[in-house]
C-alpha cells in the first residue's frame, strides 16, 4: 500500500528545505568529505556524516515534521557526482508520510536534462526543482536554463533557488570556485517575469541582497521565500518586519537539513517577535497551500 503523507492536522510543520544524502551515508569522489566537512564546521552541524535519506525521514517523523527533500545536480561545476534523482525517489516514495520529494537537474545539461524533468513531473509526479546557481555556475536569468523552466511551468512544478552568500565552499581555497554573485536573487526576477505561471521560492534570507529578495518576492505574484540556512535569531529586523506584514502569506519555514535541524531554527523563531496569527502560516499552512497539500 502506497503510504500518504501524514495529515495536516498531524503535522507541527513543514520544512520546504532540506537536503538527501546518498544511502551509504557517503561519497565516492574525492574532495567530497573534506567539502562536507567544511561545510559541517561553517554550519557548526551536530552530524559527524551527512545522514541518509531513511534517516531523515525517520528524525522527521519522529518530530511530526514533513520534509521537502532534495539532492543537488552540480556535477558540471564541482566534479562531484551527483545523488540520482531516481534513486532518491524510490526512497522517499517509501517515507512518503514525512517526505515530500522534489529533484534537482543542472541546466547545463541541456536537452538531456529537460527530457528528465519531463518524465520526473510527469511518471513520478515530481512537485520541484532545486537549482543551486552558485553550485551549478549559472545565472537564473541565463536562457540557457529557459527550456528547463518551460518544463516545470508546464508541469505545474516549483522552483526553487539558491539566494545569497553560501556554506559551500566557505574557507576553502577560492571559495572551492564557488562565485558568489550567480545567487542574487534579482537574477530570479527575469525568471519570475518570463515565466509567470511557475512558482518560484527564494531559498534562505538573502545575505548582502536581502532587500531585492523582499522586493521580487513583494512585486511578483508568483514568488515567495524560504527561511532556511540561519539561525532566525540572525534574521535582519527588514525581514523580520516583512514577515509580520506584506509577505506574511509568502514567507515558508525551511531549516537547510542537515547542516541547521529544525529543533534549533523553530527555538529560535519562537524568541522572535512575530505576531501569534502569522507564525502558523509561516511553519506549516504558507507551504501547505503552496505545495497544494
Amino acid at each position: 500500500m502506497t503510504k500518504r503523507l501524514l495529515p495536516l492536522d498531524e503535522l507541527v510543520a513543514i520544512d520546504i528545505h532540506t537536503h538527501a544524502e546518498e544511502p551509504c551515508g557517503c561519497h565516492a569522489d574525492d574532495g567530497y568529505d573534506d567539502f562536507q566537512a567544511r561545510m559541517a564546521d561553517y554550519f557548526k552541524s551536530p552530524h559527524k556524516h551527512p545522514p541518509t535519506v531513511e534517516e531523515t525521514a525517520a528524525y522527521y517523523r519522529a518530530k511530526k515534521i514533513a520534509a521537502v527533500i532534495f539532492p543537488v545536480d552540480a556535477e558540471r561545476e564541482t566534479g562531484f557526482r551527483r545523488y540520482n534523482n531516481y534513486e532518491m525517489l524510490e526512497i522517499a516514495k517509501e517515507n512518503a508520510d514525512v517526505l515530500i520529494p522534489f529533484a534537482s537537474i543542472d541546466p547545463h545539461k541541456g536537452k538531456l536534462g529537460v527530457r528528465e524533468a519531463r518524465k520526473l513531473i510527469s511518471e513520478y509526479g515530481v512537485k520541484g526543482f532545486k537549482f543551486h546557481p552558485t553550485m551549478q555556475g549559472f545565472y537564473a536569468n541565463d536562457r540557457m536554463a529557459y527550456p528547463l523552466y518551460e518544463v516545470i511551468e508546464e508541469g505545474g512544478a516549483i522552483a526553487l533557488f539558491h539566494t545569497g552568500q553560501t556554506g559551500v565552499g566557505s574557507g576553502m581555497p577560492g571559495g572551492m570556485g564557488m562565485r558568489l554573485k550567480y545567487s542574487n536573487p534579482m537574477y530570479m526576477d527575469d525568471v519570475a517575469v518570463d515565466f509567470p505561471d511557475m512558482r518560484i521560492i527564494l531559498a534562505h534570507p538573502s545575505f548582502p541582497w536581502q532587500e531585492e529578495a523582499l522586493s521580487v518576492a513583494t512585486h511578483k505574484t508568483n514568488v515567495y521565500i524560504d527561511l532556511s540556512g540561519w539561525s532566525p535569531k540572525y534574521f535582519p529586523p527588514i525581514l523580520v518586519r516583512y514577515i509580520n506584514s506584506i509577505l506574511q502569506d509568502k514567507m515558508l519555514f525551511g531549516s537547510d537539513w542537515p547542516v541547521i535541524m529544525p529543533d534549533r531554527w523553530m527555538a529560535d523563531f519562537a524568541k522572535l517577535d512575530i505576531r501569534d496569527e502569522v507564525r502558523p502560516k509561516v511553519l506549516k499552512d504558507n507551504a501547505a497551500k503552496l505545495l497544494g497539500l
